[in-house]
């Protein structure tokens, strides 16, 4: 279980993120057209994992916003940013926003991908929404970084994510 905060109060998650070097667990969640994507549907390509309670808070709309522009320049790389917002609001999001770097993909059925990957909120006001994290797999889906922001209304350190693909 990690701890971070919101606004400064206390609130946990369910487990740990994969470690380092580990390989990163398969998941299946849900795309805009409904279709189900999982970790080897990316086999091949280096992949980041942006993920945030919901679209619908201003600092999760940032991070989705600072990796679609980071994504056009990206080889041979996936931005997927992934909540358990409805896959209908995430694309109203991005379409709104002319955002088309990134992947969106949907833990709203299940909850599965938060629970496997030990970041899913257990207590608290986002209690079972997804804490912030940033993810980095290499081609071979091993973990090259981690972040889980230490507090939930503050961006992800995107420099330290991007570098961690080179």
């Amino acid at each position: 279980m990690a701890t971070v905060t919101l606004k400064g109060n206390e609130i946990n998650t369910s487990g740990e993120l994969p470690l380092v070097g580990s390989t990163a667990p398969n998941f299946s969640l849900t795309a805009g057209d409904l279709s189900t994507k999982s970790l080897s549907d990316f086999a091949g390509s280096k992949v980041i994992l942006n993920i945030f309670p919901s679209i619908d808070t201003g600092t999760c709309a940032a991070s989705v916003r600072a990796f679609n522009k980071e994504a056009s320049n990206l080889e041979n790389t996936k931005v997927l940013c992934i909540s358990r917002d409805l896959p209908f609001a995430q694309g109203r999001f991005c379409g709104a926003e002319g955002l088309d770097n990134v992947i969106n993909l949907s833990d709203y059925k299940e909850g599965s991908f938060g629970k496997s990957y030990g970041l899913n909120f257990i207590n608290g006001p986002l209690e079972a929404l997804h804490s912030r994290c940033v993810i980095v797999l290499d081609e071979n889906s091993k973990v090259l970084y981690t972040e889980q922001v230490p507090e939930i209304v503050d961006e992800p350190n995107y420099k330290a994510a991007l570098d961690a693909l080179s």
